[in-house]
């Protein structure tokens, strides 16, 4: 089995070494020991970086990863979670594409300004009941 230092890691990964220090510190992954004053990982360290790198790509937090993974450090993936994030992407693709559609007629729209074009308006509209949606749904998550 082949060990490397967290440097060694962090050019392999192109994750920062601080980054490796702060995944330990929430048990994402898990040094072996030490040489000298550098922290030793076994070579598969890279894989379960890649998993945690796609995990954050597709939008899951860090506890989230850290429970994809069984006490012995193999991925044990909710297929129900997986699907739940796979439909929460589908519907921020949809808003982003609505976005990107409203953008491009306001770009090219031949209203006066954009105050006059119902489509602007219509977006200002959904962008604000958007932002007030998130405030509440904030206000009620337990803290």
């Amino acid at each position: 089995m082949k060990w490397m230092d967290i440097a060694e890691v962090a050019r392999r990964s192109g994750v920062p070494a601080s980054t490796l220090r702060f995944y330990e510190e929430k048990g994402l992954i898990g040094s072996v020991g030490r040489r000298g004053l550098r922290r030793v990982f076994v070579s598969g360290v890279l894989e379960r970086l890649s998993l945690i790198a796609l995990g954050r790509a597709a939008g899951f937090s860090l506890d989230e990863i850290g429970a994809m993974f069984a006490p012995d450090g193999r991925p044990q993936v909710d297929r129900v979670q997986l699907l739940a994030k796979a439909d929460e992407l589908d519907r921020s693709i949809h808003q982003l594409a609505a976005l990107r559609d409203g953008l491009r007629h306001a770009a090219a729209c031949p209203a006066p300004s954009h105050m006059e074009c119902p489509t602007f308006q219509r977006m200002l509209h959904v962008a604000s009941a958007d932002q007030a949606r998130r405030r509440a749904k904030s206000r009620s998550k337990p803290g």
